[in-house]
């Protein structure tokens, strides 16, 4: 019989020590860690955390004098969100890295709550919001009722501390900033680290099959999955407009030009991915835009642009820049901030090499002529 805590984790490794340090004082006991995180996750996991001699898992559990053999926790308890290509994600940018996500959560649950003797402490402390989400989704499906789901809050002036990862048991002073950016002490002695159990409907005998006795597995429930409708990014540069989740933005002449070419750009690319989010590949730098000038000029004139020999038909270096600009504020005005992510121009790369692109999905861009 184990006892077993899976947890998220983002960019603060600490909340591992600090709900297992929470367990602890609450009198249970912990066998085997697991933690679901990205690739940036797991590289200060690995540095803060498991580095031997002095990462802090260590450091605890030599404070309180727990045996380190006792608690199984090493880089294969650290499990990396990945794609379909096993490309691992640095983040959860969006609506796929999500679906990738919740998969995850459901199969790392559906493993460790087979054996019905083993009992599962499910985390959400940790991460992004949806993270914490889909972690709660996957205990509610697989989670039994001796399982049980945490959260748990920390003293505000020490929550993500980088350097408070549980009251170590000689209280030390940590520096840190007051509400007018001067500095302050702080004795751990007085941080609190409170265990919040969240109470739960357990689904799991509602997924059991009736003529096998077994849950369905992840693979069968994921088919189940209520989406949202993708909708797509249309360059419509017949009608000089961009349409995105039914709202209209007329850009200007030589500012949709410069768009739809970076979107062509975008569909040309004819790299194998599941999903082009996150990569770069298809971004151009300025010599390889202003290259690319007559091309340019072409969808300017096209859309009916009039003016020629300057602007966007003789793009200069400081003049991209502010035409990047300018279309995120177009698309931001349009369509609001968190779509301008996805939709705006961004830019990969430093100085002088900064290159240009759209990140959307290219499955997700229509370009009509």
């Amino acid at each position: 019989m184990s006892n077993i805590l899976l947890a998220i984790a983002g960019l603060s490794p600490q909340v591992i020590t600090e709900t297992l340090y929470a367990l602890h004082q609450d009198g249970a006991c912990v066998n085997e860690i697991h933690v679901l995180t990205t690739s940036t996750g797991r590289d200060r996991i690995l540095s803060g955390l498991l580095a031997p001699h002095d990462g802090h898992f260590h450091r605890y559990l030599k404070d309180y004098g727990i045996d380190p053999r006792s608690i199984r926790f090493e880089m294969e308890c650290v499990h990396v969100l990945r794609d379909k290509t096993g490309r691992p994600l640095d983040d959860i940018a969006g609506a796929k890295d999500n679906e990738i996500l919740l998969n995850a959560c459901l199969t790392l649950t559906h493993r460790v709550t087979e054996r019905s003797d083993d009992t599962v402490f499910f985390s959400i402390a940790g991460g992004r919001k949806t993270m914490s989400a889909c972690l709660m989704t996957a205990a509610q499906f697989y989670g039994r009722s001796h399982d049980r789901i945490y959260h748990v809050l920390i003293s505000p002036e020490f929550e993500n501390h980088p350097d408070f990862y549980y009251p170590p048991r000689k209280p030390v002073m940590l520096e840190m900033t007051d509400g007018r950016g001067g500095k302050i002490w702080r004795d751990t002695s007085s941080a609190a680290i409170t265990l919040v159990p969240i109470p739960f409907i357990s689904l799991r005998d509602a997924i059991r099959d009736p003529t096998t006795g077994r849950v369905q597995t992840p693979a069968k429930l994921l088919r189940h999955l209520i989406r949202e409708r993708e909708e797509p990014l249309i360059v419509d540069l017949a009608q000089g407009k961009i349409i995105y989740k039914r709202k209209e933005l007329a850009m200007m002449p030589s500012r949709l030009a410069l768009y739809a070419f970076l979107a062509d750009r975008k569909l040309d690319c004819r790299l194998v991915r599941a999903g082009c989010g996150g990569c770069t590949d298809c971004y151009l730098d300025y010599e390889q835009i202003s290259n690319a000038q007559a091309v340019i000029t072409d969808i300017y004139r096209k859309i009916g642009g009039t003016t020629e020999g300057k602007g966007i038909c003789a793009l200069e270096k400081d003049e991209l820049r502010s035409y990047v600009s300018k279309i995120r504020q177009d698309i931001g005005r349009a369509f609001g901030a968190t779509a301008a992510q996805q939709l705006a121009v961004t830019s990969a790369g430093r100085k002088p090499g900064t290159r240009y692109g759209i990140g959307m999905d290219r499955e997700k861009i229509r370009l009509v002529q």
